[in-house]
């Protein structure tokens, strides 16, 4: 048994308060007091003094220390399942798309290319691919709406 003063643990005690406790329990203590220390430590080296009223968890990914709770796993799990099937619904509804509408639109969105680098590869003026991209854009939406499928708010800003 050992005695501790719970003024040096408790920062709402404001007199010195000694209990006596197991070896357990101080050695409980010492090692939060080392932990905390190394966040501390942490915190200074890496330079991650942020606001904590912030709260869009970049303190936390900063210092390491912050584990999410099992809603915010089960919210990422069903984002990430919603993003999944998204993929699937838009790959069937590009390959219900012509062939040079499909082609243009996967150069477009997923290889990143510029309508201008489309039609110098293809051998065509630039507002042919741009009007055949918004052609396939608009038959996807309307093959999702077919099939009575949700449209994101991200695919209605960029389908504008």
């Amino acid at each position: 048994m050992q005695t501790i003063n719970l003024k040096q643990y408790y920062p709402f005690c404001t007199e010195d308060i000694f209990v006596e406790v197991s070896d357990e329990i101080v050695e409980t203590f010492l090692l939060d007091k080392r932990a905390e220390a190394t966040r501390e430590r942490k915190m200074y080296r890496y330079k991650a003094q942020y606001s904590l009223d912030c709260d869009d968890g970049i303190e936390k990914a900063a210092i390491g220390w912050a584990q999410p709770s099992p809603e915010e796993l089960l919210m990422k799990k069903e984002a990430e399942q919603e993003y999944r099937l998204t993929l699937t619904r838009l790959a069937e509804a590009i390959n219900h798309l012509s062939e040079t509408q499909a082609r243009r639109i996967r150069a477009r969105y997923l290889l990143g290319m510029k309508v201008i680098e489309i039609a110098a590869i293809e051998g065509v003026i630039p507002s042919c691919v741009s009007t055949s991209i918004r052609a396939g854009l608009k038959n996807i939406r309307k093959y999702f709406e077919k099939k009575k499928w949700r449209v994101s708010r991200e695919w209605e800003q960029w389908n504008r």
